[in-house]
């Protein structure tokens, strides 16, 4: 099989990934990419990654929505659970980690494949 593909105007281009996924990788990603499916939970996500030391406690999270403290847990308990995000008890509240290695490893599914004249 070669390892070249064709582009719109059928001409032979490097491949855009580097390898395709396993099975088992892809059942691992496809629920980070399902949780990452609801809007609030992407913002979510970017508002805990945005945040200063890279971690938000759930009483900054929730004002930014219109929406009940528990629908708010519910969609970070999502996200924890598809491996997106930790969570730690602190006293009351519970402050929220983006885990680095999720989001590589999304961005090397969703981002091109290095070239010969990068990867050298």
């Amino acid at each position: 099989m070669s390892n070249q593909v064709r582009d719109d105007e059928g001409l032979c281009c490097s491949p855009m990934t580097g390898e395709p996924l396993s099975a088992e990788q892809a059942a691992e990603l496809s629920s980070v990419f399902k949780a990452l499916g609801d809007p609030v939970r992407l913002r979510l996500l970017s508002l805990i990654a945005a945040h200063a030391d890279g971690e938000a406690c759930v009483c900054d999270l929730s004002g930014a929505f219109e929406l009940s403290g528990p629908t708010i847990s519910h969609h970070l308990k999502v996200l924890r659970e598809a491996g997106a995000i930790t969570g730690e008890r602190r006293g009351t509240w519970v402050y929220y980690r983006v885990l680095p290695e999720t989001l590589r490893r999304l961005a090397a599914v969703l981002g091109p494949a290095p070239s010969a004249s990068t990867s050298a």
